[in-house]
């Protein structure tokens, strides 16, 4: 089947990396910038910042990188709100759909995008979207974007079975699939003909708690099927390495690495649909080194080669213009959709989030728990 990449339909921007970053030219100009001292502290997900960078903005800068790994945006959220008044993280990662909850915690800054001399370098699609924007503030530098997929060893199951989702209930897959249960909670809905973000249901949270009741006694239903819920995108790469799976609802960010590296792996959006996300480097409110972390910003978004090792990096898809020609042959196979594919995927949104979080956490434990 003909691949696309993805930025033709204009959805999620394709961007893999390509050649070292070492090797370009230096990340700033200004010599305000190379005589600032001290640190910036950034909350964010495994190889999010590609190392090569760190190194190169520390040499050029004096500015420490120090990074606190995260996994999960309910724990970085509690985790930041139990600091406030007085946070220690200057940046953190937050997913595009969780901005409301942060934002109305009043735990972001909003970022002054006059501050940022590479603003522009970011694809419009991105740093002028209407999810990004709240309040008339832009709230967060968007820099990856992703997916939920469906992944399969391809050694181990063939691309004609994995056109649908209907295949992670298959018998012939009993205790070989996985997924990560809250993100699949949302892709069930949408696999049952609903709206997995909810906002249909606002005005009707009856119906709203029926859906989810309904896709919670499907999954109960199900669990037998299920290997494993996890957490991280390494666990769900080592599941796959170790054979311990052969199919799973994932990211798309930790399966593109394992394309990258020559693992027999494929991913899809079925014809049910799936959900997309955008990740976002954040200002925290009260930052302790606020014109820090914009210097960090500054830098990271200067030139292609720096998003296209985020891509490199991560699996995710950089949102910055011109990546696209540091891109291996390999690396579009790991960063690309059909057409087909693409006209199932929707994103996620937070509209609905309060009052869908207070009835898919629940139904979570239960699924756990049954």
């Amino acid at each position: 089947m003909t691949k696309f990449h993805i930025n033709r339909r204009r959805l999620i921007q394709t961007s893999a990396a390509g050649a070292a970053i070492l090797a370009a030219p230096s990340i700033l100009r200004s010599r305000e910038a190379r005589a600032q001292e001290g640190t910036v502290n950034i909350w964010t997900y495994a190889n999010f910042i590609p190392q090569d960078f760190i190194s190169e903005f520390q040499n050029e800068t004096g500015i420490q990188i120090q990074v606190r790994l995260v996994d999960d945006q309910g724990k970085q959220f509690n985790l930041l709100a139990a600091e406030q008044p007085q946070p220690t993280v200057d940046i953190l990662t937050v997913a595009g759909h969780r901005f409301l909850q942060f934002i109305e915690s009043g735990l972001l800054a909003p970022i002054d995008t006059d501050r940022l001399t590479n603003w522009g370098n970011i694809n419009t699609i991105y740093s002028e979207s209407d999810w990004g924007t709240i309040n008339g503030e832009k709230w967060g530098a968007p820099v990856l974007s992703g997916a939920e997929v469906l992944a399969w060893n391809t050694e181990m199951v063939d691309a004609s079975e994995t056109t649908s989702w209907d295949v992670m209930f298959d018998p012939k897959y009993q205790g070989q699939t996985a997924y990560i249960i809250q993100d699949m909670m949302s892709v069930m809905m949408l696999y049952k003909g609903y709206d997995g973000n909810m906002i249909e249901y606002m005005d009707d949270p009856e119906r709203a708690a029926e859906i989810v009741r309904e896709t919670r006694d499907f999954m109960i239903e199900n669990k037998g099927m299920v290997r494993k819920f996890y957490d991280s995108g390494a666990e769900i790469q080592q599941m796959f390495i170790n054979q311990d799976v052969v199919l799973a609802h994932a990211w798309n960010g930790p399966i593109s690495k394992l394309i990258m590296d020559g693992f027999p792996i494929d991913m899809t959006i079925p014809k049910e649909g799936s959900y997309g996300f955008i990740y976002t480097f954040n200002i925290a409110e009260n930052a302790p080194n606020a014109d820090n972390a914009y210097t960090f910003l500054d830098a990271l978004l200067a030139r292609p080669e720096i998003g296209a090792a985020m891509t490199r990096a991560s699996g995710y898809l950089s949102t910055m213009n011109g990546v696209n020609e540091h891109l291996s042959e390999l690396e579009q196979r790991a960063s690309s959709f059909t057409e087909e594919e693409l006209e199932g995927l929707q994103f996620f949104r937070a509209e609905a989030n309060e009052m869908k979080y207070q009835l898919v956490d629940p139904a979570v434990e239960e699924i756990k728990a049954a």
